[in-house]
């Protein structure tokens, strides 16, 4: 088995800068880290966890804990999350919390109790979750938050949420559309909220009245998209096109819409926000708001393994597919 004095040989260095290459130590020059790298990658050198972590005093874990319902986006954030732990030699835990919440604390103990986790990633309505932001202040655990909205001392990734909701509502004024409903987030996800401000936003650049039968509430789940769209489809004057703030929702809108036989997009347009897999397996394939979530969750991983950053900009895009099409003539 390669070790550690073979890794040191090869690129004619002490085990001194080979463990601080390894464990991200910093003032490595680039030159030599380039150097002890290749022999690691060359002789197939894996560190032993163990010794790393009484070396350095770190776990190389870091805890993942989300109370999102929508699968698609916690999953996009993951696969991001753990992509970026493996090639810096961590670990991704993953905790669901159940919507409610009340056992979010229990489960940190335990996260503590038993690994020490070297920072926790938080994703919305977490990120927002100020009980839980304190008690990690209080166990000096760093945080690292994706849209968060509340001020805490943690790395947050801010997300253009309301400049998000603006382009939707210019996107789908421009098709014709004047009769627009909207599926709104929990009120428990701060962010999501200003994509219906952003929303409102270009209603009102547009001179187009505010009507707030047509703002229906949701649980960013499929079953409220259902529910919502039936609520805003039954109206004396239903819209022409609806928005859901998020896909699973806008699945769910379509869905019903085929069940009570509208034609997507010639009856009813309909768009989504996430761009999850399944935005574009449906019929359909949704219109969508790209968030690039593999990206944010690798750049929160950075952040907790390497020390606070700069926070990245990152830019939403509207991604145009076949369930969004012309207003009435």
């Amino acid at each position: 088995m390669t070790s550690i004095h073979d890794v040191a040989a090869l690129a004619q260095v002490s085990i001194k800068t080979v463990s601080r290459v390894v464990n991200n130590a910093p003032n490595v020059s680039p030159d030599l880290r380039a150097r002890v790298q290749a022999a690691i990658d060359q002789l197939g050198y894996r560190p032993n966890q163990s010794a790393r972590r009484l070396a350095g005093g770190r776990s190389f874990m870091i805890a993942y804990l989300y109370s999102n319902p929508a699968p698609g986006y916690t999953s996009g954030i993951q696969s991001g999350a753990a992509a970026r732990c493996r090639e810096l030699g961590y670990h991704l835990v993953v905790e669901p919390i159940s919507p409610g919440g009340e056992e979010r604390f229990d489960v940190l103990d335990r996260l503590v109790a038993a690994l020490r986790p070297d920072g926790v990633l938080l994703v919305p309505p977490l990120s927002d979750d100020e009980a839980l932001l304190a008690r990690l202040a209080e166990l000096r655990l760093p945080c690292a938050r994706i849209a968060g909205s509340v001020v805490a001392a943690s790395f947050n990734i801010h997300t253009p949420e309301r400049a998000a909701g603006r382009m939707v509502a210019d996107h789908l004024i421009a098709h014709g559309h004047r009769r627009i409903g909207i599926i709104t987030p929990p009120p428990s996800h701060r962010a999501a909220l200003r994509r219906v401000e952003g929303f409102r936003d270009g209603l009102t650049a547009a001179a187009i009245p505010i009507d707030e039968a047509l703002f229906v509430p949701g649980g960013f789940d499929f079953t409220s998209g259902i529910t919502a769209g039936e609520t805003l489809l039954a109206l004396p004057q239903p819209p022409s096109a609806i928005f859901a703030t998020n896909d699973d929702m806008a699945l769910g809108v379509l869905t019903h819409a085929h069940r009570i036989g509208l034609r997507v997009p010639e009856d009813l347009s309909v768009v989504g926000f996430d761009d999850t897999p399944a935005s574009l397996t449906s019929w359909p394939p949704l219109t969508t708001v790209r968030q690039p979530l593999e990206d944010m969750g690798r750049s929160v991983i950075d952040a907790l393994a390497n020390g606070p950053l700069d926070a990245p900009e990152f830019l939403f895009t509207l991604v145009e597919r076949g369930s969004c099409g012309p207003g009435p003539g």
